[in-house]
């Protein structure tokens, strides 16, 4: 079966025979490799990224960066799912003599973050990407980036694909957008902020941006540039302590070296793993102070009926063979999402999950990925205006493949499921690589340490 599932293009996610128990190292964080390369591509000299991810999302901002002028070079050996430091990267910044061409694949980091910077130079830059590209949220940055002093030509269509008329430089200023679809909007235009000629005070007013730690995330990694950053919060609106206006003051962005962390985000499937099984599952090097989503993210385990403790350098999540129903406001780390509907799928009660309903728009309409998996799998899920409504039902794979919709999310959903569900074939699981290249086979790695 398992030949036959390959020779497919299909993974048979395996079914665990007893509790799992690991210790595993996921690699680095998406959210901070890019943040880094993007800050070091304007810096005022050479700098170092430690444990970068090598991933489809990190290899696409480093040819865009490349693209617009940067040098990175790569010291170490690459290999996906193997132990050890990864490479470093030094990036060395410059600009592109000529017009050139960025493909942002699915990468909403790349969509979002290096339009910016392509404005700052002084080139013709078009950007092109996968056919869902087109249909991610990119208007309101675009519309930001206009009023900044950018010149951009979209067809009208507030898409990509699209083209940047850098023009060497910037002025900034004021400027004021709604990034309730997605925070990256305003990550995008703090990153580049400080090479503008005024800075940028940048004020989001509509609904709740999601994602508030990745804009957290992006503040701090611009301090520790030696960027000058203020927030606050000006609307009665917005949760307390969740700034909703930032000024970024004008100013050298430093070189220095990032050392990247691992991703929390990644490691969740893992950690689920120990849940579903009633093992343990330990993440080393679990960071203990982190702008990633950790609480959020061991607060939800702990809901589902874990136990959570930092002890020996690394994150332990012990199950008890029961997963409980959740109520969860998941907003501010929607990346767990789909692993968290999957537990939901097993639990012994309903679930409700909500603040997700902008993941209509990421790299698929996740909702509805999921209500129809689950549901092909004689899951009961009900799509809410804000969420998911999610009732256990006995599971058993059909005749068909889980599909992944060339979304890495829902490939880790799959695996999940495919712990208690035998016989779930993904189909096209190679889109994971898109972020963790090698989870197939550090998933088959903590199968192995099943006793």
């Amino acid at each position: 079966m398992e030949h036959t599932a390959q020779q497919a293009g299909r993974w048979a996610a395996p079914a665990a025979t007893g509790p799992v128990r690991a210790r595993l190292a996921v690699p680095g964080s998406k959210s901070m490799t890019n943040r880094a390369l993007v800050l070091a591509a304007l810096a005022d000299g050479p700098g170092t990224i430690a444990g970068p991810l090598h991933a489809r999302d990190t290899l696409l901002m480093r040819a865009a960066l490349t693209a617009l002028g940067a040098t990175i070079t790569e010291y170490g050996h690459y290999d996906p799912g193997a132990a050890g430091p990864a490479p470093s990267w030094q990036v060395t910044p410059g600009r592109p003599e000529t017009g050139s061409c960025v493909d942002v694949g699915n990468a909403g980091t790349v969509l979002r973050f290096v339009p910016p910077v392509a404005a700052l130079t002084g080139v013709r830059v078009d950007f092109r990407g996968d056919a869902r590209a087109a249909q991610r949220p990119v208007a309101q940055i675009l519309a930001a980036l206009r009023e900044l002093g950018a010149v951009i030509d979209d067809g009208g269509r507030g898409a990509a694909p699209l083209t940047v008329h850098g023009g060497g430089s910037l002025p900034g200023g004021g400027v004021t957008l709604d990034a309730s679809a997605s925070s990256q909007f305003v990550s995008g235009l703090l990153l580049a902020a400080p090479r503008f000629d005024k800075g940028a005070e940048i004020r989001h007013r509509g609904g709740r941006a999601p994602s508030a730690p990745h804009i957290a995330m992006t503040v701090a990694m611009l301090r520790d540039a030696g960027a000058e950053v203020e927030t606050w919060t000006r609307e009665s609106g917005t949760p307390t302590g969740v700034p909703d206006t930032w000024r970024v003051h004008p100013g050298a962005i430093g070189h220095h070296e990032v050392i990247v962390q691992p991703d929390l985000s990644n490691a969740v499937p893992f950690l689920a793993a120990a849940v579903v099984t009633g093992g343990a599952v330990t993440i080393a090097g679990w960071p203990a102070v982190t702008s990633q989503p950790a609480g959020q993210i061991l607060d939800l385990l702990t809901a589902f009926g874990a136990d959570c403790a930092l002890e020996g350098g690394g994150l332990t999540v012990t199950g008890t063979g029961r997963i409980r129903p959740v109520t969860a406001d998941l907003a501010d780390f929607s990346e767990s999402a789909t692993v968290a509907a999957a537990l939901a799928a097993l639990a012994d009660g309903p679930s409700r999950l909500t603040g997700i309903g902008h993941m209509r728009r990421h790299e698929t309409d996740r909702l509805a990925a999921l209500a129809a998996e689950i549901g092909a799998l004689g899951g009961d899920v009900r799509e809410l205006p804000d969420g998911l409504e999610i009732r256990p039902r006995p599971l058993r794979a059909g005749g068909q493949p889980f599909a992944s919709y060339d979304d890495h999310r829902m490939v880790m959903a799959a695996a999940v499921l495919g712990l208690a569900v035998p016989g779930i074939e993904v189909e096209n699981a190679a889109t994971v690589a898109k972020t963790f290249p090698g989870f197939t086979r550090l998933w088959a790695s903590m199968l192995e340490q099943v006793p």
